[in-house]
């Protein structure tokens, strides 16, 4: 099984650009203190630094 990754959304995205917005809900990101567990890919690490202002990570 791959790695998974753990993230929670600790900073909403009302008001911010709706690029951050689509990002978020891309994750699975969609409520405040919400963590969901995303497959460890290229792919998912680029949406994660996007809006590392917002999220925390955990391996």
């Amino acid at each position: 099984m791959a790695d998974q990754i753990k993230v929670t959304l600790k900073k909403s995205g009302i008001g911010r650009n709706e690029y951050f917005t689509k990002v978020l809900k891309g994750l699975g990101l969609t409520k405040l203190h919400k963590t969901v567990v995303v497959p460890d890919t290229p792919e998912i690490r680029g949406m994660i630094r996007k809006v590392e202002h917002m999220v925390s990570v955990e391996d």
